[in-house]
C-alpha cells in the first residue's frame, strides 16, 4: 500500500512557483492576494493565519479584510472595490459566509479573472468549455496528486462521492477530460457500496467522517480522501484510513494529503491571475 503524500507533491510545485513569482517581480510585479474573512468561522480564521505564512514563503503580498458584522450590501461593495483596485491580483473569500448573506449572490460579484478559487459562474462555464480560467483549488489539488504519482486515468472507472460545485462537480469534469469514466454519487444514491466497489479510483468529498470503510472499496483500488472532518478531537477524512489501508493499493492521508496541495494551487492561481491581467 502506497501513501500518496500531499506534502511531497506540494514541495515539487514549490520551486517552480517561486521561480515564476520571481520572474514577475523582476518585471516590477508583486501580486497581492485579498482574503475576505466575513464572520467568525474558526477553520477560516486558522486558514487565513496559515496563508500569512504562505505569502511570506512565496513572496507575495496578502491583505486580509476581516469583517465580523458585515452586511450583504457592504460585502458586495467591498468586492467591487477590490475588483477595481489594480494592485489586487486575486480574491479569496472564506466560506461559509454568515447565514444572513446569500453566498451565491455575493460570489457572482467577484471579477472572474481575480476569482482564485473558481467559484463564479463564469469560471465554472470556462471549465466546462475548456477555456482559460480559474478552477477550484481542491479539485486541482486532486489532479496534481494523480499526475505526480503517474496514476493513469484513461479508461479507468472513477467514483466521486459528493456533487458540490466547489469539489464534486469540477473534479468529475477534470477526470472526464483525462478520459476516465466517472460516476458521481450523493446523498440520494441507492446501493452506494455496490457502486463504490466497482471503482478503480475512489474520490470522496462528501464531508462525513469515516463514511468509507473496507466494505465499500474494491481490492487494489486507489483512494483520494478530500474530506476534512473533526472526530473526537482529531482531524480525519471521509475514509476510515486504518480500515481501508489493508485493502487499497494507494491512498491519501488526512491530514497531509489533498489539503497540503490545495494551498499550493492557490499560489498557482495567483500566478495564473497575474498572466490573465497583464496580457
Amino acid at each position: 500500500m502506497k501513501i500518496l503524500d500531499g506534502k511531497v507533491v506540494a514541495h515539487h510545485w514549490k520551486k517552480k512557483l517561486q521561480q515564476q513569482l520571481l520572474q514577475w517581480k523582476d518585471k516590477g510585479i508583486t501580486p497581492t492576494l485579498a482574503i475576505i474573512l466575513a464572520g467568525e468561522d474558526k477553520p477560516s480564521v486558522m486558514y487565513t493565519h496559515f496563508m500569512k505564512k504562505v505569502a511570506i514563503e512565496y513572496g507575495f503580498n496578502l491583505n486580509v479584510y476581516k469583517e465580523e458584522n458585515i452586511t450583504e450590501k457592504q460585502l458586495i461593495t467591498l468586492i467591487h472595490t477590490l475588483n477595481e483596485t489594480k494592485e489586487i491580483t486575486g480574491i479569496l473569500m472564506m466560506m461559509p459566509l454568515p447565514k444572513s448573506i446569500d453566498a451565491q449572490k455575493v460570489i457572482q460579484h467577484i471579477n472572474p479573472d481575480k476569482d482564485i478559487d473558481g467559484l463564479t459562474t463564469v469560471n465554472l462555464g470556462r471549465l466546462l468549455n475548456k477555456e482559460v480560467g480559474h478552477i477550484p483549488c481542491t479539485p486541482r489539488a486532486v489532479m496534481a496528486i494523480l499526475s505526480f504519482y503517474d496514476i493513469e486515468l484513461t479508461g479507468k472507472n472513477v467514483v466521486v462521492l459528493g456533487r458540490s460545485t466547489v469539489v464534486g462537480k469540477p473534479i468529475s469534469i477534470l477526470l472526464e477530460e483525462k478520459n476516465a469514466t466517472v460516476t458521481v454519487c450523493h446523498s440520494h444514491t441507492k446501493n452506494l457500496p455496490e457502486i463504490t466497489c466497482q471503482a478503480d479510483i475512489l474520490v470522496s468529498a462528501i464531508g462525513k467522517p469515516h463514511l468509507v470503510n473496507r466494505d465499500m472499496v474494491k481490492p487494489g483500488a486507489i483512494v483520494i480522501d478530500v474530506g476534512i472532518n473533526q472526530l473526537r478531537g482529531k482531524t480525519v477524512g471521509d475514509v476510515d484510513f486504518e480500515d481501508v489501508s489493508s485493502v487499497v493499493s494507494a491512498i491519501t492521508p488526512v491530514p497531509g494529503g489533498v489539503g497540503s496541495v490545495t494551498t499550493t494551487m492557490v499560489v498557482d492561481g495567483i500566478v495564473k491571475a497575474i498572466a490573465m491581467q497583464t496580457t
